[in-house]
């Protein structure tokens, strides 16, 4: 896993939701594409996590849901990312076997990162490292968290808050493997244009 890590925005209308994602899919091969919606509910939740899903399978592109574990296994999707509130890592690796995708919240918590990565993480997120237009958090995480990551953590790393190509770059230098963006694009004037930039910072990796 690397590259892109798309993560859709609070958007009611499914159809501006799936253009715009279709877009940023026809652009270039991205990594992960994670269904998010905090305000959605069941219906609209399921409603476009479907219609993504398919989109996806288009495109082949591994799809992710947020926080939503039985949504996951209704859909079956390829995986499920976990926040720091939601439920532990083990339990899921448990129920949804071996073979999916589970992503784990780590804020700029290395204790939060290893243990996740023993309890069957497939991969760990840390962050904020920027202000995000979207997510309301402190900005605390330090990029030096990266160097301690090369040392411990065996699977891939995503970074995410306020992500752009230009601020994330040094993030990638440092050995990010993945960068969760969804303002940068989703806002962006052209999508395409912001997936290839986001791209281009894995060309030499």
């Amino acid at each position: 896993m690397q590259g892109l890590y798309l993560v859709t925005p609070n958007w009611d209308d499914t159809s501006r939701l799936l253009q715009v994602t279709g877009q940023a899919l026809q652009a270039a091969p991205i990594a992960l594409l994670q269904y998010r919606h905090k305000e959605a509910g069941p219906v609209l939740r399921h409603e476009q996590a479907a219609a993504l899903l398919a989109l996806c399978r288009r495109h082949r592109v591994p799809f992710i849901v947020n926080d939503h574990v039985d949504l996951c296994t209704e859909l079956d999707a390829d995986g499920v990312h976990l926040g720091g509130t939601d439920a532990e890592v083990a339990q899921v690796r448990a129920r949804l076997g071996k073979r999916k995708i589970i992503g784990a919240s780590c804020y700029g918590d290395m204790s939060r990162a290893v243990h996740a990565q023993q309890a069957g993480a497939s991969y760990v997120a840390f962050g904020g490292f920027y202000p995000s237009r979207v997510k309301k958090y402190a900005v605390t995480t330090q990029p030096a968290i990266l160097d301690r990551a090369r040392e411990v953590i065996r699977v891939p790393t995503v970074v995410i808050g306020g992500m752009t190509p230009q601020n994330a770059a040094p993030l990638v230098a440092r050995g990010a493997h993945m960068v969760a963006a969804i303002s940068s694009v989703y806002q962006a004037e052209s999508v395409a244009q912001a997936v290839g930039e986001f791209q281009s910072l894995f060309a030499q990796q």
